[in-house]
């Protein structure tokens, strides 16, 4: 389950980054730089920029919700104890020697 939704994490990442490296500047949208005014085409400027903010919306939504399922995920599945906890008990006991009479050392 992890695996499949940390694939789909990283898929929606590249899109996020690929959908953010199409759109223009803020410069570009605003009609500098020319060559949008032909106005005659299947999407104007206008539509293409509305279309793409709403994509990057989307996927960066969907980039948090999974962020959050997979931290609650590895949350619940951890096999070790945290780095910063406390330690156990039992990592603080010295440990027993196999035979108490034998001399320590030598």
């Amino acid at each position: 389950m992890q695996t499949i939704i940390l694939v789909i994490h990283l898929l929606i990442a590249l899109g996020l980054v690929g959908v953010i490296l199409i759109q223009r500047s803020e410069g570009g949208a605003l009609g500098m730089g020319g060559g949008s005014g032909s106005g005659g085409g299947f999407m104007t400027g206008r539509a293409a920029a509305d279309l793409l903010t709403r994509t990057t919306a989307f996927l960066a939504a969907s980039f948090f919700v999974t962020s959050m399922i997979l931290a609650i995920l590895a949350s619940s599945e951890t096999e070790s104890p945290s780095i910063l906890a406390p330690p156990t008990e039992s990592a603080t006991q010295p440990s027993v020697p196999a035979d108490p009479a034998a001399p320590i050392g030598n």
